[in-house]
Parts: structure tokens; C-alpha cells; sequence
């Protein structure tokens, strides 16, 4: 494999995102997208009553799409797409009715991390007015907050929508990435933490935000593989490296080992991976370790073809893509462990 071709497949497992783009105008410049309607199926990413890339299974996987029989939910929130110049007056926020936004929501996240759960889970991902990523990189903190209130506010709705009429009882998954973790932090918080609601909940992945350890009253760190009611979250740069905001934001903050499910500082070599997602959505095995560094996830360079070039030090965007098949597997199992008799 030529230098070329390893970046290219590097890429690709940090989910190929647009550059980024930054706002020039301040909250109350940008007109407020129209509200969503959960009613309306296209205004969900991803429905089990309907085709989408939530569906789709890793080429070279052999898997298949077990949401006919499912047992359990998996209300997934998905990261910031919206990352480039706004294409319309809606600066701040995206439209649910852009379908230019919702395709690359499609192609990323919906294909490269939601379609994680179709094993053991029916899928619930709500399109949402999602804040421009300018809002977690500006120093206004009130358009930030705006923003970012604005798109939970979706998101609360959605999740109301999804109780009253799709849950009946089931056990619930709660999966999240990057601004998806900022909004299903405060949903466990609202709905769960020392409520009823959280009798249903299996397990809450995190992912690609720092979390605090004690975030939640009542919602504790997994450090088993196979516990219920609990939550993982993990962040995964290259060994070695310390990203500029490490002593302000993720140092001290939960870091679980998506290869061991715990927060134990052991190294956990490839042979405990069994297969992310890299290039093409194609099934890679083994491919990559993983070690807690105090509110980080360290790995080595994936073990990919032409690892030799790699140069990446933040996997933000591979958070998931990187350990796909773990979290395939462990979901399932702590699905089982919930129905097992307490």
C-alpha cells in the first residue's frame, strides 16, 4: 500500500467529516430553524419501521440486521455533521429539513455508529436541530449555550416522543458521540438519574466527550463487562499524546476501556478487539489496542494496511469505528444480563 492509500484508509476511520468551518455571526443574527415533528418519520435518522444506514452491516462482517427481534432500544444521538459554512440563513443550527445535512448524517455517523446496535437493539436517532460545531470552539459561551439548548430541546422531545409512542416498557439503550454525549448526559440526568425510568436502562455509552466520573447520582462507571444500569464513556488519541486541553477539560474525567469495560489502566493488546470499521465500511479485524491514560483512551497505531504512515494523534471521529464489534457484542450481553432474573 502506497503513503497515499494509508491516509486515505486513516481517514476513513475518523468517519471523512468536511473542514470545518466558523460562524461570523453571533445567535441572535440566525434565524431559528423550523421545530421538528416526531411524528414524521423523516424527521427521525434512523427508525426500525424504515430503511436507512442504521441497517447496514460492515462489509467482509457476515453480520446481519437482528432489529425484527430485538428485545431492548437504543435511543442514539448522533455527533455535530453540521461542520462546514452554512449553505441557508440557519447558521447556528441545522434544519431537520436539510436534506443536504441529512445525507452526510446518513453516510457518517448513522452508517459508522448507529448501525452498531442493529444486533441487539431497534434504533431510535433523531434528526435534531444539532448546534454548528462553532459553538464548542467559540469564546461567546452564550451563543454556545443558546445553541446547544436549542438542539436539546429536540432532543428532549424526541426522547417524549419516543415513550409515548415506541418504547412500551423495553429496556433501553442510550448511545451518544461528541455533541451527541453533551445532550444524552443531560437526558439521563432529566429522565433517569434517581427516576423510575432508570429500572429500563441497560447501559449508556458516552462517547467522545469528557464525562466526569460522577456525573449522576445514581448511574455509576461500568467496571464489569456484563453490568446493567450503568454507563462508559472514553475518548482515544494516539500513545503518547496530550491534546492542548488536556489539564482543563480531560484529565480526571471517565475513561473506560471499550476492550475490557472498565476504567483499570491495564493494556489491552488487539487480540481483545473483535473488529472496527474502516474504509469502504468494511469489517477490519483486530484493529487497534487500548489503554486508559487518566481520563483518556490511548492506542497505538491501528493495525491497519500501511500503518506505517498513519500520523493521526486525535481518533475522535474513530471512537466507535475503532472497537465497532466490541461494543456490538458487549451491548448484547448486558441486554441478556438485564433480563436475567435479579
Amino acid at each position: 500500500m502506497n503513503k497515499f492509500s494509508a491516509i486515505l484508509l486513516a481517514t476513513c476511520f475518523i468517519a471523512c467529516s468536511p473542514k470545518i468551518k466558523t460562524l461570523s455571526v453571533h445567535f441572535d443574527e440566525s434565524p431559528v430553524p423550523p421545530k421538528p415533528d416526531y411524528s414524521n418519520p423523516n424527521h427521525w435518522a434512523s427508525l426500525p419501521t424504515k430503511k436507512d444506514a442504521a441497517d447496514s452491516m460492515p462489509l467482509k462482517s457476515n453480520l446481519k440486521d437482528e432489529q425484527a427481534t430485538a428485545k431492548a432500544d437504543v435511543f442514539f444521538i448522533h455527533p455535530t455533521i453540521f461542520t462546514y459554512t452554512p449553505t441557508d440563513q440557519y447558521q447556528w443550527n441545522g434544519d431537520v429539513n436539510d436534506q443536504v445535512l441529512n445525507t452526510k448524517t446518513q453516510l457518517s455517523t448513522i452508517l459508522n455508529q448507529a448501525s452498531i446496535f442493529n444486533g441487539s437493539c431497534k434504533i431510535y436517532a433523531p434528526n435534531y436541530r444539532q448546534a454548528h460545531y462553532h459553538a464548542f470552539i467559540t469564546t461567546n459561551r452564550d451563543d454556545a449555550k443558546r445553541a446547544l439548548d436549542l438542539a436539546y430541546d429536540d432532543v428532549r422531545t424526541a426522547f417524549d416522543y419516543y415513550l409515548k409512542n415506541y418504547n412500551n416498557g423495553r429496556p433501553i439503550v442510550i448511545a451518544s458521540h461528541s455533541q451527541g454525549t453533551v445532550h444524552a448526559e443531560r437526558l439521563l440526568k432529566e429522565y433517569f438519574d434517581g427516576k423510575e425510568l432508570k429500572n429500563q436502562l441497560v447501559m449508556a455509552y458516552l462517547v467522545g466527550r469528557a464525562v466526569s466520573p460522577n456525573a449522576f447520582a445514581t448511574i455509576k462507571p461500568t467496571e464489569k463487562p456484563d453490568e446493567v444500569g450503568v454507563w462508559a464513556s472514553w475518548c482515544t488519541f494516539g500513545r503518547g499524546f496530550y491534546p492542548s486541553r488536556y489539564n482543563d477539560y480531560y484529565k480526571g474525567s471517565q475513561s473506560t476501556n471499550p476492550l475490557l469495560w472498565s476504567s483499570s489502566k491495564e493494556f489491552a493488546s488487539k487480540e481483545l478487539n473483535l473488529g472496527g470499521v474502516g474504509l469502504h465500511f468494511t469489517f477490519a479485524p483486530q484493529a487497534a489496542d487500548a489503554q486508559n491514560q487518566d481520563g483518556m483512551l490511548w492506542i497505538n497505531k491501528p493495525y491497519i494496511r500501511g500503518r506505517a504512515f498513519v500520523k493521526n494523534t486525535n481518533w475522535h471521529r474513530a471512537d466507535m469505528n475503532l472497537f465497532w464489534m466490541n461494543i456490538r457484542e458487549n451491548v448484547k450481553l448486558r441486554i441478556e444480563k438485564h433480563f436475567q432474573p435479579k
